[in-house]
């Protein structure tokens, strides 16, 4: 792993990264920042959706612990200041269209398969697709390969329920960081 996702999931310890709110930029947690309605910069209200439905599926707790936000945070970073799994993959940047194709092929197959967006799915509807998505065999399927799409967002969503000391806690794992945070940053 590169030293700037190491900062983020272990010395950081809340995951505290940069977000506009308000025209403001402020430092936040993912979760905070959907809290605090921080402003979309590269995903649309309806992909950010997707993605906190599909990461709910793969990750319970992912939505809430601000996952659409983290990923549309990054997304707008430069590439090699970027905290995406898929940085460590060898896909090269950008990878914008990866995450873009990936839940349009997730919302297209819903729609073949269910007659509705991926969103609107009953929880058990959802899981199926997801499920289909891990396993590579999800049809119809048009985007990047359904099985790294599913990886890279689901690495992603771990990262951003539990890469934090708090998330730790909840594991009821001992933080371990290289560099210990100061303290009050709990998120």
């Amino acid at each position: 792993m590169g030293s700037s996702r190491r900062r983020f999931v272990g010395a950081s310890g809340a995951g505290l990264l940069t977000f506009v709110v308000a025209g403001c930029q402020r430092e936040l947690t993912p979760a905070q920042a959907r809290e605090a309605g921080a402003e979309l910069q590269t995903l649309s209200a309806q992909q950010a959706a997707l993605v906190d439905a599909l990461g709910n599926q793969l990750v319970p707790g992912a939505a809430e612990a601000g996952l659409s936000h983290f990923i549309d945070q990054q997304l707008a970073a430069a590439p090699d200041e970027q905290l995406l799994m898929v940085k460590y993959l060898g896909v090269p940047a950008p990878w914008d269209g990866l995450y873009r194709d990936g839940l349009a092929g997730v919302n297209a197959a819903a729609q073949a398969i269910h007659g509705q967006d991926f969103v609107d799915l009953s929880s058990e509807q959802a899981g199926e697709l997801a499920a289909a998505l891990a396993g590579g065999s999800i049809e119809p399927w048009q985007g990047p390969p359904a099985g790294l799409f599913y990886f890279v967002l689901r690495s992603d969503a771990i990262d951003v329920v539990y890469g934090t000391q708090a998330g730790f806690e909840r594991l009821g794992l001992s933080y371990a960081a290289h560099i210990t945070p100061p303290d009050g940053w709990a998120s």
